[in-house]
């Protein structure tokens, strides 16, 4: 019997792409890893990438290839291409635990030919010292009215006192600001991460893609050799954004809308357990079991599955077997945290100021809302005036105060994590409304599942919203 060995292949010693070979070649070697590697150069290993990923289509080898990159001084409007992929790990500059210096935003190049530039600057200096202004104001209003809690230190609540100013605050920082980005990603899917900033509209993004293909082909150059523009993306969204322009708008004024669901997602779940613990029957056997038991029966079936779960116990896959899908009018600030959430498939659209803005309660309170207000509506008529020649450009001037639809699936395994990670008493007030909305809605379709969704914090979504917000949807037209 041979003895079990478990270890690192170290990434100081071997590049990604040997170490993708290595791994790729135990399919048809008895060697041991290790031995692999030692067999290998950087050159044989780029000639079997040529060979297998590139000349035969094997990419999944270039999943074992990981880079580990940082981004600095971007755009958070490029973030959001930059983070667009599934398959990797992100961590970003916080607008909630950081305050944005004065000058810390992009300049399009997009605006040179309109000579917006100047503008440009002058509205994104009036948004910086703007929220500069508000921080201490709204950080003087919440000295007078918090207080210490049991045990807090003077220094502890200094912090909280300036985390929420800052937290109000963040409402004015545009799309321009620039921050920087941790990327953990896999060389298969940094690839197409590159092919789609290579295709992308906006100057800022395909500059992006290729310092990106640059600095990744010093650690995989074969496995991103082909990364290039992708003219069907580019034609997608031409023709797309043609097609769209002929139809009429409609809106009701909603801002949440569940569009649609699985009827019998909570008959799914339960029969995708019995089959998983039923090695003798059949998905249609087991639903048809569901189908006849009644509630009581269900509920009983549900409690004994789900009640004994951990805090720290992951909520069983089946759970994916429901699907909800929801329309959401939410602040950019809340879109940039919720955009976290990778595994739903999310759809959002352009950044506009059509949508109006949301107003925090603090804003009004600490007396700084004319300045508010003044700043927000400059940034909205400069959008109108960018959009007319390029909207995608005009982007970059929205803050995270401007509204944005998005459209969204999500199973209700990711629904659990979800709602236990964005009710959390620490979680922004924007998203915390947000978790809260998709909890009650849950709770009313699937009710023997959604009862055990961990809502850390009990307030409703309509608390929130009277306790936050002064206007959640100021219009800017």
């Amino acid at each position: 019997m041979k003895d079990r060995r478990i270890y690192l292949l170290d990434p100081k010693q071997l590049s990604p792409e040997t170490i993708a070979v290595t791994f790729a070649k135990t399919s048809r070697s008895p060697k041991p890893f290790d031995e692999i590697a030692d067999e290998l150069t950087d050159a044989r290993s780029a000639e079997f990438h040529e060979k297998w990923v590139v000349g035969y289509g094997h990419s999944s080898v270039a999943e074992h290839a990981v880079l580990h990159i940082a981004l600095e001084n971007v755009s958070r409007l490029a973030i959001e291409t930059i983070e667009g992929n599934r398959l990797a790990s992100y961590t970003e500059k916080s607008t909630r635990y950081q305050q944005w210096d004065d000058d810390a935003f992009y300049h399009p190049k997009e605006l040179k030919a309109q000579n917006l530039q100047e503008r440009f600057n002058d509205t994104c200096c009036l948004l910086f010292n703007t929220y500069q202004t508000c921080i201490k104001k709204v950080s003087k209003h919440f000295n007078e009215v918090l207080f210490p809690s049991n045990g807090e230190s003077e220094k502890a609540f200094g912090r909280r006192v300036k985390t929420e100013s800052v937290d109000v605050c963040r409402f004015l920082l545009p799309a321009a600001s620039l921050a920087n980005v941790g990327v953990t990603i896999n060389a298969r899917s940094l690839e197409y991460a590159i092919c789609k900033m290579l295709s992308s509209p906006l100057n800022e993004v395909r500059e992006i893609g290729e310092e990106l293909c640059s600095v990744a082909k010093l650690e995989t150059p074969t496995l991103i050799k082909y990364a290039a523009c992708n003219e069907y993306l580019v034609s997608t969204r031409e023709r797309m954004s043609v097609y769209s322009q002929k139809i009429a708008s409609q809106n009701d004024g909603a801002w949440f809308n569940l569009v649609s669901y699985d009827p019998e997602g909570e008959d799914h779940v339960l029969a995708a357990l019995l089959f998983r613990f039923g090695s003798h029957l059949s998905f249609e056997a087991c639903m048809a079991h569901i189908r006849h038991m009644d509630c009581d029966e269900k509920k009983k079936l549900v409690d004994e599955i789900i009640a004994t779960r951990g805090v720290h116990d992951q909520p069983l896959r089946e759970l994916e077997y429901a699907h909800l899908t929801f329309e959401i009018v939410m602040d950019q600030g809340a879109y940039f945290e919720f955009k976290r959430h990778r595994m739903m498939t999310q759809t959002a659209q352009p950044l506009l100021a059509d949508l109006g803005y949301a107003v925090p309660k603090a804003i009004v309170e600490a007396g700084v809302d004319a300045e508010y207000a003044t700043a927000m509506e400059s940034a909205a008529a400069l959008y109108r005036e960018v959009a007319n020649f390029n909207p995608d450009a005009a982007g970059y001037i929205i803050p995270n105060g401007f509204n944005r639809r998005v459209l969204f699936s999500m199973n209700l395994r990711e629904a659990f994590n979800f709602v236990r990670l964005r009710s959390a008493k620490n979680a922004h007030f924007s998203i915390q409304r947000i978790s809260q909305r998709i909890a009650d809605t849950i709770q009313e379709v699937y009710p023997l599942l959604g009862q055990y969704l961990e809502i850390a914090d009990q307030k409703t979504w309509q608390d929130i919203e009277s306790q936050y917000f002064s206007v959640t949807q100021q219009d800017t037209r």
